[in-house]
């Protein structure tokens, strides 16, 4: 089995650490950051979806650096918002699907009430 390092020849220095583990430094981000908005009431996915934005820009504006760590945090950052994102998205739809579910059921249990011939 291949590591995530025998893909490529390792760079030197603190960029080629990032570079090796950006995937798994973004995901692990992305995953803390959806647990807090979850369970955090000060935090709103509305602070989510600005920092998205912010780090998409802020991507844009630093890809071609001349240093490879900013380049490389720059796309973690990137990466790691835009992971936190999906699951906010996410997370509204699944909202949205069991309101509409429970107003479903609601109807029915209610038709049923109302048809009842007993």
């Amino acid at each position: 089995m291949l590591s995530e390092s025998s893909s490529h020849a390792v760079e030197p220095g603190p960029g080629g650490w990032l570079r090796t583990r950006r995937n798994r430094l973004a995901l692990w981000i992305a995953a803390v950051e959806g647990i807090v908005v979850a369970i955090s009431q000060d935090v709103s996915e509305w602070g989510v979806i600005v920092l998205a934005a912010l780090a998409v820009f802020a991507f844009a504006y630093g890809r071609n650096h001349g240093s490879n760590v900013v380049r490389q945090a720059l796309w973690i950052f990137a990466a790691s918002q835009l992971l936190a994102l999906l699951l906010v998205l996410f997370a509204v739809v699944v909202k949205w699907l069991v309101i509409v579910g429970l107003v479903v059921f609601a109807v029915v249990g209610l038709a049923i009430l109302l048809f009842d011939r007993r």
